[in-house]
């Protein structure tokens, strides 16, 4: 055998090693992409019943929210008409009823001073003190012996 038809042997083992390279990678490749169209065609039955079943929640949540919406207008409304209400009453009643109240107590200060003098109070260096205090015939001290 020669040189040429040595290296003519080399060059087509060469190839022959490639090609068979080549069809394995080949091979695989139809593999991997087989499983990635499985992949895909799962995916796609899996997302469109997901997708209506969101599409549905979002149509749910959309009327949800319209139904709030008229609740808060309706509480709204309600709390207008509460606090008209109550500066009504408060306009109504509210006048006399402090009148009534000052009477009460004009009342109450007149029957009380009927009954007992108003003790007096003295002033010590810019304090008052009561008259029937202890501390005031003391000094500003509490008498020993009593509690």
């Amino acid at each position: 055998m020669s040189g040429g038809e040595v290296a003519g042997i080399l060059v087509a083992v060469f190839w022959a090693i490639l090609v068979s390279f080549i069809a394995l990678v080949l091979v695989r490749l139809a593999q991997t992409l087989r499983a990635a169209t499985r992949l895909v065609a799962d995916i796609s039955e899996q997302a469109v019943p997901l997708l209506a079943d969101a599409s549905a929640t979002v149509r749910s949540a959309n009327t949800q929210l319209a139904r709030v919406d008229s609740i808060t207008a309706d509480v709204q409304e309600v709390t207008a008409n509460a606090s008209a209400l109550s500066s009504t009453v408060s306009s109504a009643f509210g006048g006399p009823l402090v009148k009534v109240a000052a009477f009460g107590y004009g009342v109450r200060r007149a029957m009380g001073r009927k009954a007992e003098p108003e003790p007096r109070s003295t002033v010590f260096v810019g304090r008052a003190v009561d008259k029937k205090l202890p501390s005031a015939r003391f000094g500003g001290r509490r008498p020993r012996g009593k509690g």
